[in-house]
């Protein structure tokens, strides 16, 4: 669903404050990537589910990047991923042994990541979905969420942009192999070490970039923030060949959605044209990690993540001014 009819049905399900559970430290009162319940003064628990259609053709690589996307939301709340559900949904005219790979490709990343899947459940329908519902664990004073950012922060990508733009040319066969190999390759990278960093350093707001977006899930965060963020375009970090899709009008579906909604909160350069736009407002699928970032410890931070090879890029600030900003 794009975000505006999300947040209108959400609306009316957010719980009264005096129906909050005192252990559900995140829950639908606060936009968040995960559900967080606590246990005790050691541990909480760690909810989420995602599942959606195939976004490339071979079902191995469609079953890692589901996982991959699925449990991205533990780690983007600090938590370590303990064990994963299968969500199915399939054509009954099409041959098992290619569920058989969806279900090998999820299957392995959740191993990957150092969990293991336990279930599932499958219902049949004419297009394919596969997704998982995943649990995981945190600490309740180490969660990361969206509403911490403060004035001067330094804004922390951990993945190139553009994944919409060429999955969308791969759907009209329109793209070149290198190019979406390249974004096959970002979309199955799981975002477990990145939060580790990030955790470790002590930083302690962060978000994943998905469906709504570099400026979608940069909104969420200002909002929670109660700030605002400004993004540099020339800092912003591309897939291979993204640009060139974008202006070649293989934009998603998503992309409209995303921009319609957050049109009166984004603030653009009056240069910009349709192609800015769009990469600005590409729905993602198994993004990068977001995170605002304390400008003492960038410096940690940034060291680190070199020491573990591991990619990040400074792309903005956390500003007093609400809103989004690009410069």
């Amino acid at each position: 669903m794009g975000p505006a009819a999300l947040a209108h049905v959400l609306r009316p399900l957010t719980p009264l404050p005096e129906h909050n559970h005192p252990d559900l430290l995140v829950g639908l009162n606060s936009i968040d990537d995960a559900a967080v319940y606590r246990l005790n003064g050691e541990q909480a628990v760690v909810s989420t589910a995602d599942f959606f259609p195939p976004v490339v053709d071979d079902p191995y690589a469609f079953g890692a990047i589901a996982a991959a996307n699925a449990m991205s939301d533990v780690y983007a709340m600090g938590g370590e991923v303990l064990f994963a559900l299968n969500l199915v949904a399939f054509p009954d005219n099409l041959e098992p042994e290619i569920l058989i790979e969806i279900l090998r490709g999820g299957r392995d990343k959740v191993m990957e990541g150092g969990g293991v899947i336990a279930g599932g459940h499958t219902v049949t329908d004419k297009e394919p979905k596969y997704g998982l519902a995943v649990t995981g664990i945190v600490h309740p004073e180490r969660i990361l969420t969206k509403g911490q950012a403060q004035v001067g922060d330094v804004l922390v990508l951990t993945k190139p942009l553009g994944t919409g733009v060429i999955t969308t040319a791969h759907k009209r066969e329109q793209v070149d192999e290198g190019d979406l190999e390249a974004a096959i390759a970002s979309m199955s990278t799981l975002n477990c070490k990145a939060a580790q960093v990030l955790v470790q350093a002590g930083v302690r707001t962060c978000t994943d970039v998905t469906g709504f977006g570099l400026l979608g899930h940069a909104w969420e965060m200002a909002l929670q923030s109660e700030g605002g963020i400004r993004f540099w375009w020339e800092q912003l970090p591309w897939l291979p060949g993204a640009q060139h899709y974008a202006a070649a009008g293989c934009v998603p579906g998503g992309t409209g959605r995303n921009e319609e909604f957050l049109n009166e909160f984004v603030t653009l350069p009056a240069n910009f044209g349709p192609t800015e736009r769009d990469l600005l407002f590409d729905p993602q699928t198994s993004g990068g990690l977001l995170a605002a970032v304390r400008p003492e410890l960038w410096p940690v931070v940034q060291s680190k993540f070199l020491e573990e090879n591991l990619a990040c890029w400074q792309i903005g600030e956390v500003i007093a001014n609400r809103g989004i900003k690009v410069a």
